[in-house]
């Protein structure tokens, strides 16, 4: 089950790598971050990635976890996640410094 997750939500940045676009992925995290959004609404709103129901229950329980958490915790989570998408930008700069400063 946990490996499903997993899964599920390594999927989802290589369908916005594919060329969709990553504003699914922002709207996917938004609606897992939001506790207004209850877990049915949430697994509705996933339902074209779920193709069983053990899929729907996992995506149930993720969605759990994320309701347990504090307010807090679920605002890091989002500023990870604005900072994940600008890793590409900021590896790739580092990169050209450090070869740009070989001895």
């Amino acid at each position: 089950m946990k490996l499903l997750m997993v899964l599920m939500l390594a999927a989802l940045p290589l369908l916005c790598y594919a060329g969709s676009g990553c504003q699914l992925l922002e709207d996917v995290v938004a609606k897992t971050l939001d506790p207004e959004v209850s877990v049915p609404e949430f697994q509705q709103y996933v339902q074209k990635f779920t193709d069983s129901e053990a899929a729907e229950n996992a995506v149930g329980e993720l969605k759990q976890c994320f309701l347990n958490q504090s307010n807090e915790t679920l605002q890091n989570f989002d500023l990870m996640m604005a900072l994940g998408s600008e890793v590409g930008s900021c590896s790739e700069a580092l990169l050209s410094f450090q070869s740009s400063s070989v001895y």
